[in-house]
């Protein structure tokens, strides 16, 4: 074998091993239990700064120690203090399936996202009609990426099942008012079919909260402000 020919099958096997992803959806399913995607947000709009200097690789070694199934990576600068550097940090650290929560409006985002590291992609539904939502998802599946589709009503519910995405994520936050009430959301997750990964976002500050999020339906939960506080709250939410 000549030495274009060697290169050249060491660059595939190389690239090959590259573009593999972790399995994110399957990563949030265990029957009996309620899997925690923990999240590294250094802001937010509706709290301002939450832990302003965390280094993201610090907290990505901590989750995973903690126990968590997934983490989640807000890569949005405005508002959230995040970077798709951070994205690439984390996966140095972690082999735990990474989402990548951001303002997906290109699907040339969610290649920027998989190269560097991320697994999954959270599309807002409340931000996108659904040709781009399809686009979103088309570029997703182009890349082995799953997909988790937010939603905060049933016609976005309706959306999402319609969109075929495998995971369902409900928002307990109005994006209006920027206020918490789990009350509509423990409602939805009950309204996700069977064969779908339902997750509870936001609201989640404590074990009872976690257990109420199950009872109504969640395989997971997103829990990022209450973590980012309390890194002790994550062997309170992952023990047996």
């Amino acid at each position: 074998m000549g030495y274009l020919q060697e290169i050249g099958a060491w660059t595939q096997q190389e690239v090959a091993r590259r573009r593999e992803t972790r399995p994110f959806a399957g990563a949030l399913h265990e029957p009996g239990r309620v899997k925690v995607i923990a999240e590294i947000k250094r802001a937010s709009p509706s709290e301002g700064p939450i832990v302003p200097g965390a280094d993201a690789a610090e907290v990505a070694r901590r989750y995973e120690a903690g126990g968590a199934a997934a983490i989640s990576v807000l890569t949005s600068a405005r508002d959230f203090a995040g970077s798709l550097l951070d994205l690439a940090r984390v996966r140095q650290v972690t082999d735990l399936p990474l989402l990548a929560k951001d303002f997906f409006v290109d699907p040339y985002q969610v290649v920027e996202a998989r190269a560097h590291g991320a697994d999954a992609i959270l599309v807002l539904l409340a931000l996108v009609e659904d040709d781009l939502a399809r686009d979103l998802i088309q570029a997703a599946e182009d890349h082995q990426m799953d997909v988790l589709c937010e939603v905060h009503d049933e016609a976005e519910l309706r959306r999402a099942l319609d969109l075929g995405c495998p995971v369902i994520g409900v928002n307990a936050r109005d994006l209006g008012t920027l206020s918490v009430d789990p009350t509509d959301q423990r409602r939805l997750l009950g309204a996700v079919p069977p064969g779908y990964v339902a997750v509870a976002e936001s609201g989640v500050r404590s074990r009872a909260d976690l257990d109420a999020a199950g009872a109504a339906g969640a395989s997971a939960a997103l829990v990022g402000t209450a973590l980012m506080r309390d890194p002790s709250l994550l062997e309170e939410l992952t023990r047996a």
